[in-house]
């Protein structure tokens, strides 16, 4: 597959989905899933770094994901921590800078330490920005964004008639990345879900029939595939000029 080098994605997100429906179908328990689901993450952004993607945002764990059972939460919390602790001399041997997003003042207190030791390590790397979204919703990061935002009018560091779009985005988790390209959502699955509401109002969606665990290096190459084949308007007319993709 000939990919357009001078065209790739900037920043791509992905919503990992489907880790428990591919262990359905393959016979395997839900930890067993979430854990395959992990190990692929990790190939991902490998291979996303060798291709020379500058950022890559994922999905992990939302805020709604809560409801889900106590048993599978656990399993979920244990994966996360040994994805970490494991990956964290990997990153930092490949150059890669890892970003947390999200409130992790709820999580246990060995979970919040390995996420501080990955990004602490990680931070003056210079390859792929890899932002792992935990304990994160969209609606969740547009409040604490206007409260922030509140509170340096309060304190009369910022004036109202000088908030404007920049000022919105410079106060969310994602402050100075840019917004997505190009966003996955495997398993076919047709919505965001509260994910990045406010980043992803021009970015290009894709949506593989493929679940998660079994999202390839192939199937990452025709996701950009497409993208590379898409004219991205910005809201302008066909007949002006505008930024091409392809």
């Amino acid at each position: 597959m000939e990919l357009k080098q001078e065209n790739l994605p900037q920043h791509i997100a992905i919503i990992m989905d489907g880790n428990r429906r591919w262990a359905k179908a393959n016979g395997l328990s839900t930890k067993e899933g979430h854990k395959a689901g992990a190990d692929n993450l990790e190939k991902i952004t490998l291979i996303c770094n060798k291709l020379g993607i500058k950022y890559l945002t994922v999905y992990a764990f939302s805020t709604e994901n809560w409801k889900r059972s106590e048993e599978e939460v656990s399993a979920l919390m244990i994966i996360l921590k040994n994805y970490i602790d494991s990956f964290t001399k990997r990153a930092n041997k490949d150059n890669i800078v890892v970003k947390i997003l999200g409130d992790t003042t709820v999580l246990s207190a060995g979970l919040q330490k390995s996420l501080k030791n990955i990004v602490e390590t990680t931070k003056n790397n210079t390859g792929l920005t890899l932002s792992i979204a935990f304990n994160y919703g969209g609606r969740q990061e547009l409040v604490r964004a206007t409260k922030k935002i509140a509170e340096q009018v309060k304190n009369g560091t910022l004036k109202i008639e000088d908030i404007t779009e920049e000022t919105v985005s410079q106060n969310l988790y994602t402050a100075g990345i840019p917004e997505p390209d190009l966003m996955i959502r495997t398993s076919n699955e047709l919505r965001t879900s509260n994910f990045l509401p406010w980043q992803l109002v021009y970015t290009e969606f894709y949506f593989p029939d493929v679940h998660w665990p079994a999202f390839s290096k192939d199937d990452l190459l025709k996701a950009i595939e497409v993208y590379q084949s898409r004219n991205r308007r910005f809201g302008g007319r066909p007949d002006e000029k505008q930024d091409k993709v392809g």
